[in-house]
Parts: structure tokens; sequence; C-alpha cells
């Protein structure tokens, strides 16, 4: 009987061993992955107009929630098991990067989810930037650049043991979110403010981070199990907004309350989407009615 008890425990040894084995080496392998960017270069604009239309995209973007009002940073979660979820300071003060990247290096962090150096960087929300035009991102970078500077030293972000397992297992994809944006996509120069399904696409790259591929919501990845839950946001009558009317999502996103009197979560930026014009609220409403229905959680 001892002879048998220790060949199993011999064995789970060995399975035990080669499961950490193949979390070390894949996530390894992700996390050193190197990412060659070749984008043409973006002329920053300077007049006072294009600045404020790139802190409104910063306000849009959700920039301003996980960098924190003044982009001094912010940590967001810090699970030593897990990892931490920790915003940099982006501005020139003391401990911020503000003074040393490049306009390239701000364009490949905020489109493509890459350091300087090449490498991905940790849970930078990438895909709801990635459809960012031209334009766009130009007036963020500018106005990001001219933020007064804010003397903040931050944490850096990690990946715990428990973090790297859920990563090589896929449950955590939004570690790195670089491997899952296609790098040499072309982006528009400009997109044109209008109530279309097809302007409401652009808006709604914001929202798939949260909400997933299909905008079907549920548990977002990566996020421990007390965190919110996003909600559907296609068609379905049971768990989405099939029931809803335009005026409903309009009025749920300027109050922050929905038809049935319900506060959303305050995960939620509701208060940031409410600074939408009616035309960008139109068009991503149009846009969220062509999705097709599926039941909350099939991202």
């Amino acid at each position: 009987m001892k002879r048998w008890l220790l060949r199993a425990l011999a064995a789970l040894l060995v399975v035990v061993a080669a499961l950490v084995a193949f979390v070390w080496i894949r996530s390894a392998a992700a996390l050193g992955q190197h990412y060659a960017i070749d984008e043409p270069p973006l002329a920053l604009p300077t007049d006072a107009a294009s600045l404020a239309h790139g802190e409104r995209v910063a306000i849009m973007r959700g920039c301003r929630i996980c960098h924190a009002p003044d982009l001094a940073g912010h940590v967001e979660m810090d699970v030593p098991p897990i990892g931490r979820l920790a915003a940099p300071n982006l501005t020139r003060g003391h401990g911020g990067l503000g003074a040393t990247l490049s306009v390239a290096d701000w364009e490949r962090a905020i489109r493509h989810g890459v350091a300087p150096d090449g490498r991905p960087l940790l849970f930078m929300p990438a895909r709801d930037f990635a459809n960012l035009s031209d334009a766009d991102t130009a007036a963020l970078i500018a106005w990001a650049r001219q933020v007064p500077p804010v003397d903040r030293e931050m944490p850096p972000p990690r990946v715990g043991p428990v973090g790297r397992a859920l990563f090589a297992f896929g449950r955590m994809p939004n570690l790195l979110e670089a491997r899952l944006i296609d790098q040499h996509a072309p982006h528009e120069a400009a997109v044109a403010a209008t109530p279309t399904a097809d302007y409401g696409r652009y808006l709604a790259g914001a929202c798939v981070g949260c909400h997933g591929e299909h905008f079907s919501g549920g548990a977002i990845p990566g996020l421990p199990p007390s965190f919110p839950k996003a909600a559907n946001l296609t068609p379905d009558p049971a768990t989405g907004l099939g029931k809803w009317s335009e005026a409903d999502f309009v009025h749920t996103l300027r109050t922050g309350k929905r038809p049935d009197g319900t506060a959303l979560d305050p995960f939620m930026p509701w208060r940031n989407l409410a600074q939408m014009n009616d035309t960008e609220m139109a068009a991503l409403w149009a846009y969220l009615r062509t999705l097709p229905p599926r039941p909350r959680g099939r991202r």
C-alpha cells in the first residue's frame, strides 16, 4: 500500500511540474514577444479646438478612468497571486512617462498595446483604441502631451502565478491585448461624425474590452469574481436591449438609470458616455440595433 501511495504521489508531482512548466513557458513566451509596428508618423495638431477634441476622446475612451483624472496613474487592482493592474503616470512630472515618450511611442501604446521596446503592455486595453482614426489619435496624443505635470511614482504592473496560469489557459486574454489586435490593420485618416450605424461601429470600439467582441457582456475575463458583469448590449429580448427604445438608451446613458429606475453599477463609466452629443448617441444606438441578438455572456 505504501509503495502504491508513493507512486501515486510521484505521478501527481510529475503532472504538477508539467503544468507549472507549461504555464511558465507559455506565459514567458507571450510576455517576451516583440512586435514590429510600422505606422506612418502622425502630425500632431496644436490649435485649441483640436486639443479640446483630444480631451474629449480621452473622456469617451476612458483614459481618465485607468490613468486617473490628472493622467498621473492609478492602481485599479493589486491581488498578488493574480497581478497588479496599475496604469502609469503619463504626465511630464517626476515618475511620469510623458517626458520620455515620442509620438510614435504614444501611438504604439494606444492603438497597438505595445511598449517602446516592442514588448506587449500588461493590461493595456488596446482593443478599445485599435480602431481610432489618425485624426482622433493625433488629437488625443497632442492633448495628453500638454497635460500639467504631476509628480507621482507608480508601482509597475505585474502578473502573478495565478494570473500566468489564467492567461496560459485562455482565461485572462486581456493581460496582453496586443495579441488580440491585427497589428497591421490600416487606420482611417478620419471618421465623419454622422448619425449612422457605421459611425456607431466606430464609437462602439471603446466598448469591446468590457462588453466583449459580440457586445453580449457577462463576466469580464481576467477580473476577480467580485467585479460587476458587463451588460448585454445586443437586441436580445430576455437579457439585452431588445425591449428598449432609443429614448430609453439615451436616458440611461445621460442619467445612469435604467428604464425601470434602477441605477447602473458605478463600474460602468456612464458619466463619460453621458457627454456624447445627440449625433453620437443616435449613431451608437443605430449600430447596436444591427447586432445579432445573443444571450448575456456569449462574448
